[in-house]
């Protein structure tokens, strides 16, 4: 992740960000752009964040306000699974415990170093409700430790018009399947 973004970055994400938050007013209520805006330029960890998300092809957009916090809530909101972000084991201990044939990254690792959270199922399956994801492509969610210390993780995707959570080995990794973030604003 880019330590500091410059000025020319910020205002082109900036209007990124606006037009899409200005063209799927359906995914969220109540909430001004302007307010937005004027939290985003105020905090430029979280601005590197987001141009780590639309960099990897998550196409962030704001899908809510936390009701205990008040903080916007930013989701990846690219139709399949963020294409930066793909072809990564679950975790660290994953990606080592592979002795051969290892992916670039791991997809915990790499949502530490973009400042985001991968989904939780619930958030998964709340991103849902703001369209229709991962019709082709699968994202790896934030698995129980119980599942993890097992060598397990957990994957959801939206087929037949349902959302499904699976499980795979945590070692796994696909060229359909990445991950999606959350961040609070």
């Amino acid at each position: 992740m880019a330590a500091k973004l410059t000025t020319a970055q910020v205002s082109a994400l900036l209007d990124v960000l606006k037009n899409r938050f200005e063209k799927n007013q359906g995914r969220y209520k109540g909430i001004l752009w302007d307010d937005v805006e004027t939290r985003l330029k105020n905090l430029p960890a979280i601005l590197r964040s987001l141009h780590a998300m639309e960099e990897t092809g998550g196409e962030p957009d704001v899908v809510g306000a936390d009701k205990g916090t008040g903080a916007i809530i930013f989701m990846d909101c690219s139709a399949e699974s963020p294409a930066g972000r793909r072809s990564c084991c679950f975790d660290l201990a994953a990606w080592e415990a592979r002795k051969e044939a290892r992916p670039q990254t791991d997809a915990m690792t790499m949502a530490a170093e973009m400042g985001i959270e991968m989904l939780t199922e619930e958030q998964y399956r709340f991103l849902q409700t703001k369209g229709k994801f991962d019709l082709k492509t699968s994202s790896w969610i934030q698995t129980p430790e119980k599942i993890r210390a097992l060598d397990g993780a957990l994957f959801c995707d939206r087929r037949y018009d349902t959302v499904f959570t699976y499980h795979n080995g945590a070692q796994s990794y696909y060229a359909a399947r990445g991950f999606r973030g959350v961040l609070y604003v």
